[in-house]
């Protein structure tokens, strides 16, 4: 009720403004940002910081590979040699990089495929970065949604190919939003730490997972090693170039789950939700909004992704679960979400240079003798430079907005 004594007492809405239109009136008078990335923090600062990363990476290459370093020590007396053997390594490791990963079209086709599941968990990840939530628990979804996911592939044999094929993704997604589904329920309702309980369930999945692989539900028939049953031709992904290449569909979905991720982030109520509360959850809960649910919806959507990972991997590629399926997508993906600045297709776009550098490592090694785990360093030194963005403007001088403080890591979880 109005106070006639004080004008400027409080009004309820009215009725006539669209929902969405009255919570961002009052979002915004709380002082919520809720504008996406422009077009620098999406794109140019990421390039830079790329090739801040090859550069930096090339002369770990340099200093590390002993014979360059031996020119080195003659540099007085040569200094032409040193100079063109660390070109000559540089430039004939990161040729074989690239040609082992863009070089052909096989080669495109591992890129996609490594690519493919780093999608899913990245955007998982980016999405929970949104609502303000650090799930570190993407590796535990997608082992969960790989298992729902197998499971259906050879158990819903009766179905015909493009039903049992959604059907395994639609179960892949939903055992990855179980997982996801405990840490935002706890977040909500008791306010224990997402980071803490995500990091446990991660060891918990996994043993659950180990667990279920030597149960006779799952365990291959005649076999004692702890895999499953493979999944049924019809619940296959179906390729996209012919059966000599291992690109499937699952970039596809890949792809269109990134686009309803970035509709549902930047054009709906529920997207701005997730983002008014990642910014400042006092002021969603001024504007009205169910903080504790949004956690849980966020948690949820996001276990989902990371499961569509595992399934995505599991029906378009190996076709079974087995120790060591995941690779390690799921911490991966933590990278990925940081390196994309938590936009969908910031996410993409990283999850390809990933893609890359993972299918490219074997090549750069057979032809340099360079190990792979330079791949880890240069990945490192890539995610280092972004997680300094004035640096990189300093080096690449280039001019900050007004809004710079908010390319900050701490601060791009929720913009």
């Amino acid at each position: 009720m109005n106070d006639p004594q004080n004008p400027k007492a409080k009004e309820p809405p009215s009725t006539d403004v669209p929902v969405e239109e009255a919570v961002a009136e009052r979002a915004r008078a709380a002082g919520v940002a809720t504008q996406g990335l422009d077009w620098r923090n999406v794109i140019l600062v990421p390039t830079l910081a790329l090739l801040a990363g090859l550069f930096v990476g090339a002369l770990v290459m340099v200093f590390s590979d002993p014979d360059t370093l031996r020119s080195w020590a003659s540099l007085g007396r040569n200094p032409g040699k040193a100079l063109s053997d660390s070109w000559t390594l540089v430039y004939e490791a990161y040729s074989a990089l690239f040609k082992g990963s863009l070089g052909s079209p096989r080669a495109i086709s591992e890129t996609i495929v490594s690519a493919t599941p780093l999608i899913f968990a990245g955007l998982a990840v980016a999405l929970a970065f949104k609502a303000g939530l650090f799930n570190i628990g993407a590796e535990g979804q997608l082992l969960v949604g790989a298992m729902t996911s197998v499971y259906a592939g050879f158990t819903f044999d009766f179905l015909p190919g493009p039903v049992h094929v959604t059907a395994a993704l639609i179960a892949g997604f939903l055992g990855g939003a179980l997982w996801g589904f405990i840490p935002g329920f706890l977040k909500a309702r008791t306010g224990a730490h997402e980071v803490i309980v995500t990091i446990m369930l991660n060891y918990i999945g996994l043993l659950f997972v180990n667990f279920l692989l030597k149960s006779e539900i799952f365990i291959r028939s005649g076999r004692t090693d702890p895999i499953t049953k493979p999944v049924a031709e019809s619940a296959k992904l179906p390729p996209l170039l012919g059966a000599e290449y291992r690109v499937n569909a699952g970039f596809l979905v890949a792809l269109a789950v990134a686009g309803a991720i970035w509709w549902l982030l930047f054009r709906s109520t529920v997207g701005f939700r997730f983002r008014t509360v990642g910014t400042n959850p006092n002021a969603a809960l001024y504007a009205g909004m169910s903080v504790g649910g949004t956690y849980i919806l966020a948690m949820v959507l996001s276990g989902g992704l990371a499961g569509l990972a595992g399934a995505s991997q599991l029906l378009g590629v190996q076709y079974s679960v087995f120790p060591g399926f995941s690779s390690g997508y799921g911490f991966d993906a933590i990278a990925l979400a940081l390196l994309g600045r938590t936009h969908p297709g910031g996410v993409v776009m990283a999850a390809l240079l990933f893609g890359v550098l993972r299918s490219g490592a074997t090549g750069m090694q057979a032809a340099t003798s360079i190990p792979v785990d330079i791949i880890v360093v240069i990945q490192a030194l890539v995610i280092v430079f972004m997680a300094a963005p004035e640096l990189v403007r300093q080096i690449f001088r280039i001019r900050a907005d007004k809004q710079a403080e908010q390319d900050t890591l701490s601060a791009s979880w929720a913009t």
